[in-house]
């Protein structure tokens, strides 16, 4: 009998369904060899193969072209996701750094230079390249291939002059707003007191820090300072990192003051 799914050809359906007609109405003839019987089972379990490997699945797509293809949603989860930061990174050049290039041999082509608001650098005897963006090592490269065009194996050291400093920025419900040079190891706590301090309508429980992890990420993170400095424990006293931006939001009676009446003398004076 044909085994339902099978893609064999129609004679080994019946050349099986004549062999087993023939072994069950005669089970106990000796003349049946056994060379016949392993025919048959190999032709079920071929015919079993073939039809598994070809069932559609729920998608209606068969096994092996749905592991050819995997799902686009996972593909673009993936391109959402932020990109993993390195360890230590390098400084990457920006908009008004100042470059010094020296070269060993030839000194007519000492300069210094600043990267445009463009990104671009002006070079001696060569143009502009793009710069900003760069770490010190590839833009070294960048010009080394730039000036191997005029010069032989050309001997250049860039030193970085002047550079954008390390700063965070502090808003909200403190007494001096503002952007301040991020010097040294600096915590949250330590950033509110350089910013003034809270004001008297400050919300100390919901603090928030921006964190920009990449071009396109940024990371926020909302802490309890009231909490910390209540218990002592300054353990989640987070260290500010360059270009962290804290801001502390108004407390919900410093939000409704504006609303309430005050009370003043003539209040309590007897009419007559």
């Amino acid at each position: 009998m044909p085994v339902k799914g099978s893609r064999l050809p129609a004679r080994f359906d019946v050349r099986w369904s004549r062999l087993c007609s023939k072994w069950f109405q005669n089970p106990g003839e000796k003349h049946v060899n056994k060379i016949g019987i392993r025919r048959a089972l190999l032709f079920v379990l071929a015919t079993i193969w073939f039809s598994y490997d070809d069932e559609p699945n729920a998608a209606g797509t068969t096994q092996s072209a749905a592991l050819a293809s995997p799902p686009s949603a996972t593909a673009a989860e993936d391109s959402q996701r932020p990109a993993l930061q390195h360890r230590d990174p390098r400084y990457q050049l920006c908009k008004s750094d100042v470059l010094e290039l020296n070269f060993a041999v030839t000194p007519e082509f000492n300069q210094t230079v600043m990267v445009q608001p463009d990104g671009y650098v002006t070079l001696l005897a060569v143009g502009d390249i793009h710069v900003e963006g760069e770490t010190l090592p590839e833009v070294t490269e960048a010009i080394r291939s730039a000036y191997a065009k005029t010069l032989h194996e050309p001997i250049v050291t860039v030193r970085l002059k002047d550079f954008n400093k390390p700063y965070f920025v502090v808003g909200g419900e403190v007494g001096h707003p503002g952007k301040y040079d991020l010097r040294g190891d600096t915590t949250v706590l330590q950033a509110i007191a350089v910013g003034g301090g809270f004001t008297e309508g400050a919300k100390h429980s919901q603090v928030w820090l921006f964190r920009q992890i990449s071009s396109e990420w940024v990371q926020t993170r909302k802490l309890d300072l009231k909490k910390m400095l209540r218990s002592g424990n300054l353990s989640e006293d987070l260290h500010l990192r360059p270009g962290d931006m804290l801001y502390v939001p108004k407390s919900d009676l410093a939000k409704m003051k504006p609303f309430i009446p005050l009370v003043t003398v003539g209040t309590y004076v007897p009419m007559h």
